[in-house]
C-alpha cells in the first residue's frame, strides 16, 4: 500500500503532530487554508466515510474528539473552527485515507460552487 498517511502513521514520513492515542493521529497540514489547519486520520487504514460501519463507531467519535481536543490546545476553539469530512472526489478529498479537517484561527466563509 502507498498511503502517505499510512507511512506518517509509521513515521516513514514526517510530520508536525500535535495529538495522539492508541487510534488516531493529528498533524499539521502541509496546505494550511487558514492559521490553523490540522488533520485528524485513524491508525488503521479506512479509505474514505463511506467504508465506515457501525463497527466504526467508536473510531468516528475519537477522531470527532481528537479533533475538539486539538482546536482546544492550539488556542481555537473560544471563537470558533470548522470540522471538515471530504469524501470522494466530487467531495474533494484528496488523500484516500479517512481524515477529518480541524480548520481555525480567522474568520472562515463558505466557498462552496459547484464545478461545472
Amino acid at each position: 500500500m502507498d498511503c502517505i498517511f499510512c507511512k506518517i502513521i509509521k513515521k516513514e514520513l514526517p510530520a508536525e503532530v500535535v495529538y495522539e492515542d492508541d487510534m488516531v493521529l493529528a498533524f499539521k497540514d502541509i496546505r494550511p487554508l487558514a492559521p490553523v489547519h490540522v488533520l485528524v486520520i485513524p491508525k488503521r487504514h479506512i479509505e474514505s466515510i463511506q467504508d465506515l460501519t457501525e463497527a466504526d463507531a467508536e473510531l468516528a467519535g475519537q477522531m470527532i474528539l481528537a479533533g475538539k481536543k486539538v482546536a482546544e490546545s492550539l488556542h481555537t476553539s473560544e471563537k470558533g473552527y470548522k470540522m471538515l469530512f471530504r469524501v470522494g472526489q466530487w467531495g474533494g478529498q484528496e488523500v484516500n485515507h479517512v481524515h477529518l479537517h480541524i480548520i481555525g484561527g480567522a474568520q472562515l466563509q463558505e466557498n462552496i460552487h459547484p464545478l461545472l
